[in-house]
């Protein structure tokens, strides 16, 4: 299979407070390019601070797809995002541009890069329920885990013991199809990409990221972190789904009288230095990926992407 005729799309990721923003949109104005976000939080409206949205001024007049889509209240797939990133790949390939896909979630990159295909799967609510309800215990969720263990193990190698939401999942593919979420992923792999994904990842010494993501976390509670998470909880009726992610579950805790302010301003760092390792871990293993070092300066990433992906000749 010829790849290099296939239309050509970049991918950058990486953990957070990598940098991956920046480098991103040096990128899209040198080579007449557009960013398709991918990331499970940067897709729901209202979430920005938490979430590390780029503003309009970050932006720099660079369209941004699949931010601000839905309302915190949806579940949000990733056989619905790899719907939605691929129409905007074909948008932005119409327009003579080139699609960069941005961000962290892991699933949501190799949902593209891989071609696999969730759509299939039906879920059924009712089981849905009764496990988050049994994850809501430290207990319940550690028997989940080993459930989910014996059932697929290759899956669960990259899926952390306390990631509730991975560990529904496993269980969730195999109870609505009777094939583990590994077995999807190798009947999807074998369909032929409409794409030529040249995947790059930024990555820094683990030390300096953990400042950067302690920074980052003092820098969103000072923009107004906790404002926000008042504003959501006030404008939607039902508790909002993506409550649970990190910076914002911490924030409903302290609100609700669970954990001090320091408390929940430490555990939002220590959450997000836990989850910025899982995404390290993750992107280790997709293969022919380029490493980036974060530390670096943007315009000597930016010459290493320019040269793998032979800018000069398309």
């Amino acid at each position: 299979m010829n790849t290099e005729k296939k239309p050509k799309v970049i991918v950058i990721v990486g953990p957070t407070a990598s940098g991956k923003t920046a480098l991103s949109i040096e990128l899209a104005k040198k080579i007449n390019g557009e960013i398709v976000s991918c990331d499970s939080m940067q897709i729901y409206k209202d979430m920005n601070i938490g979430s590390a949205k780029p503003t309009t001024e970050e932006m720099q007049g660079i369209k941004h797809y699949l931010i601000d889509e839905v309302e915190p209240t949806q579940r949000f797939s990733v056989a619905e995002y790899k719907k939605r990133a691929e129409q905007a790949i074909e948008e932005i390939i119409k327009k003579g541009k080139t699609p960069i896909i941005v961000g962290g979630t892991g699933l949501y990159a190799n949902s593209l890069i891989y071609g696999i295909e969730f759509d299939q799967i039906k879920f059924d609510e009712k089981y849905r329920n009764k496990l988050m309800q049994e994850a809501e215990t430290e207990e319940g969720l550690q028997k989940l885990y080993e459930q989910a263990k014996k059932i697929d193990p290759k899956a669960m190698e990259k899926i952390s013991f306390n990631d509730k939401k991975r560990i529904i999942r496993v269980l969730e593919i195999f109870h609505s199809t009777g094939k583990t979420k590994t077995q999807q992923e190798i009947e999807s792999r074998k369909k032929e990409l409409k794409y030529n994904y040249k995947v790059f990842a930024i990555n820094i010494e683990r030390q300096k990221l953990y400042e950067r993501i302690n920074k980052r976390v003092d820098i969103m509670i000072a923009q107004g972190l906790i404002d926000e998470v008042k504003h959501i909880l006030k404008k939607y009726k039902e508790f909002p789904t993506a409550m649970q992610a990190i910076g914002y579950k911490e924030v409903v805790e302290y609100l609700n009288g669970s954990i001090t302010k320091d408390e929940a301003i430490e555990k939002i760092k220590q959450e997000s230095r836990r989850y910025a390792k899982r995404q390290i871990t993750w992107f280790k293993r997709i293969e022919d990926i380029i490493w980036l070092n974060g530390l670096e300066k943007i315009q000597n990433n930016l010459e290493i992407i320019l040269e793998e992906i032979h800018w000069e000749k398309y």
